[in-house]
């Protein structure tokens, strides 16, 4: 038994005429009737009661009929389902992000996503930048945020693709005791006499490669106290005396009073990066969630006091 057989046969079931069901399938009367008297064959009963004058339906018909809508109806809402998951209306996403998303873009376009695809299950893994680009080369992960990283010039992750989401200025914490607490704005020279609460570069790559950028100086000429993998572990650091650190400002909504927030001199930035395959035929889901980080971003910027 086939689908066509049973559309074929609720045609003529819903008209009570061969001729009418034939017109409402777009088809002629002779192939119409061929197809009815296989299906009844194959079900080893008559289906329609038939007579020079009109069409009826037999109790096996009848039956034919309630249990062929329903299967009908089942079958043109599983293609809808499957269109829901081509458009991006339905399926699931699994994001990774780095801990100083979640004081930027993170719980906006968590809101926006699950407002607008309500039918998709996003799961959202913590992982640091260098986590994110592994598993984003292994498909454990559809899309990262990654602090700083750019994948195309990454030997390690050629195949990903990185767009900017968010940039916001670099900022320096030192203890509110420290000599350096007042001022208006620190020197890259002022912050290579600290000693610094720093990050793995094998874990924040794009990072870590940023502020030397910013500093002007070759990897390993900074005076490390700590290396740590979070900023609320580096901020710890800094509040019991340690070190400095060098931060998104966004670190602002987690300092305590005993830390001194200061910018660096020239406004350097740091960016929010979205990363995923570089692929011809990404999912409608991926999408639908990049543009939902691009209106977060928005949102945030706006809202920025300048």
């Amino acid at each position: 038994m086939e689908l066509r057989q049973l559309r074929y046969f609720m045609a003529v079931a819903d008209e009570l005429h061969f001729g009418r069901a034939a017109r409402r399938l777009h088809m002629s009367q002779p192939p119409l009737s061929v197809q009815v008297g296989r299906l009844e064959r194959e079900v080893g009963v008559p289906l329609f009661d038939r007579s020079t004058r009109r069409v009826t339906l037999t109790p096996a018909g009848l039956h034919l009929q309630e249990r062929a809508r329903r299967i009908l109806d089942e079958v043109d809402a599983v293609r809808g389902e499957m269109r829901d998951y081509v458009d991006g209306l339905a399926g699931q996403l699994t994001a990774g992000f780095v801990s100083s998303a979640n004081y930027t873009v993170l719980p906006e376009v968590v809101r926006l996503f699950r407002s607008r695809r309500d039918r998709v299950t996003l799961s959202l893994v913590p992982l640091t930048s260098g986590e994110q680009i592994d598993r984003l080369r292994d498909g454990t992960l559809d899309v990262g945020l990654v602090r700083d990283e750019s994948a195309l010039s990454d030997a390690r992750a050629p195949e990903l693709t990185t767009e900017v989401v968010f940039e916001e200025r670099l900022v320096m914490c030192v203890p509110v005791t420290h000599g350096l607490a007042s001022r208006a704005e620190v020197t890259a020279a002022e912050i290579l006499e600290v000693p610094m609460i720093a990050y793995p570069r094998s874990l924040m790559p794009g990072y870590v490669d940023r502020v030397h950028e910013v500093l002007g100086i070759a990897p390993g000429a900074m005076r490390i106290a700590e290396e740590v993998v979070h900023q609320e572990t580096a901020l710890g650091f800094v509040a019991a005396g340690v070190g400095a650190s060098i931060l998104p400002e966004s670190v602002r909504q987690l300092v305590p009073p005993s830390i001194a927030v200061i910018p660096l001199a020239g406004s350097p930035t740091t960016r929010l990066m979205a990363a995923r395959q570089a692929r011809t035929d990404e999912s409608a889901v991926c999408a639908a969630f990049i543009e939902c980080l691009h209106d977060a971003a928005e949102t945030l910027t706006a809202a920025r006091p300048t």
